[in-house]
């Protein structure tokens, strides 16, 4: 994370997305963002050293709002003896350009769910520089079978108020979001139960109807993992859960953006029926090879394989990826889905937007990236500006 800076430091000719025209950036000695303003607006501090980025982009860094591990460790397998591979974990995110991110713990045994919350809300506390861990992301057990994907069958749990209180234990406090299939709660009483708590209800693997998800939305879920994924297909005579989140002014959903998950056709349709980054965010989802060569690795009982950065189980099912989230914004140029602004947002304003986080403004650490569009090559790449 940033350091204190012997002397503040004005950032000129910057595009910062969401904000019209060239701006400045005045980040003061303890590196905060003191103010954005348009260029010509002030004169120059005279006591501030100057970078002129020269047009390019700057934002925060990324939020990955759904990560299930990384450099070999899946956050499932967090215990009190590999707990320090979570501090390497934090830089390495830092170093891909993740400013914070919810460690994301699938389907497993109940204990191995308390065992790995406990490791994170020990660390959580005492944090040092790196990717800052923002709470935990459940994506499980409360799924619908049909729709399990690559979570495993056996560990499944009904969905009620009882078996959620048996999996949050004594760490609701950080548990940030939980993605549960809600067709399964026909009492209608666990969304505002989760939502009591602070918890954020995301709707996933699920084989919900469009009126199951409108009632969901109603009742207090947000957000829609991984959407398309574990989901019934948008259809034009019962248009699903999909279709009622993208309909929805206040859902917003996850989506992967490797070209394995989701074709690029697809991803274009969504994006331009959700409005863009005002009803989607960027997820990487990726899994505890992130980091690591393409190869075969174990994945809870199971071995995957990577290639090319995609993770498959034996039997050919689309497991993760491993991909770094900033790939997914890169991918959305470069396969001219959005321009540089929209796709920057979406990994960065967006998904702070999901859990209630500010977007780029004053008063935040001046953890800033710097991106710069080749016009020559078509390319997009990013740099830590300040951090």
């Amino acid at each position: 994370m940033i350091q204190a800076t012997q002397n503040p430091v004005d950032i000129i000719n910057a595009r910062v997305p969401g904000y019209k025209d060239l701006q400045m950036l005045l980040i003061n000695q303890e590196g905060m963002i003191e103010q954005i303003l348009p260029m010509g607006t002030v004169g120059k501090d005279i006591c501030a050293s100057v970078i002129d980025v020269a047009g390019d982009w700057i934002s925060l860094g990324g939020v990955d709002l759904q990560i299930n591990g990384a450099l070999g460790l899946a956050f499932p397998d967090l215990k009190v003896e590999n707990a320090h591979v979570l501090q390497k974990i934090t830089k390495f995110l830092w170093d891909v350009g993740v400013d914070g991110f919810l460690p994301t713990l699938v389907t497993t045994s109940v204990d191995k769910i308390q065992r790995s919350l406990a490791v994170i809300a020990d660390v959580i506390p005492s944090q040092q520089a790196g990717a800052k861990i923002l709470g935990v992301h459940l994506e499980g057990p409360f799924l619908n079978y049909q729709k399990r994907g690559a979570h495993p069958a056996e560990y499944l749990l009904p969905l009620t108020i009882e078996d959620v209180k048996r999996v949050l234990g004594d760490y609701a406090h950080i548990v940030k979001v939980i993605t549960l299939a809600p067709e399964l709660d026909p009492t209608g009483e666990v969304i505002p139960y989760l939502r009591s708590l602070g918890i954020t209800v995301s709707l996933g693997h699920s084989q919900a109807t469009s009126a199951q998800g409108q009632l969901a939305f109603e009742l207090g879920a947000t957000m829609v993992t991984h959407a398309f994924n574990a989901m019934p297909p948008l259809h034009h005579r019962e248009p699903g859960l999909l279709g009622a989140a993208i309909t929805h002014p206040h859902v917003m959903c996850g989506f992967i953006a490797d070209g394995e998950h989701v074709s690029p056709t697809m991803l274009q349709i969504l994006l331009r029926a959700s409005d863009y980054e005002k009803g989607l965010f960027l997820v990487s989802d990726a899994l505890s090879p992130l980091g690591l060569p393409d190869g075969v690795y174990p994945w809870d009982s199971r071995q995957i394989e990577v290639k090319n950065g995609t993770a498959r189980l034996a039997d050919g099912t689309l497991s993760g990826t491993t991909l770094p989230l900033l790939v997914g914004v890169q991918n959305l140029v470069k396969w001219g889905i959005c321009n540089v602004e929209t796709a920057i947002l979406l990994a960065t304003d967006a998904p702070r937007q999901a859990i209630g986080l500010a977007e780029i403004s004053k008063s935040q650490a001046a953890n800033l990236l710097r991106w710069h569009w080749d016009e020559a090559t078509k390319e997009l790449t990013w740099q830590r500006l300040l951090g």
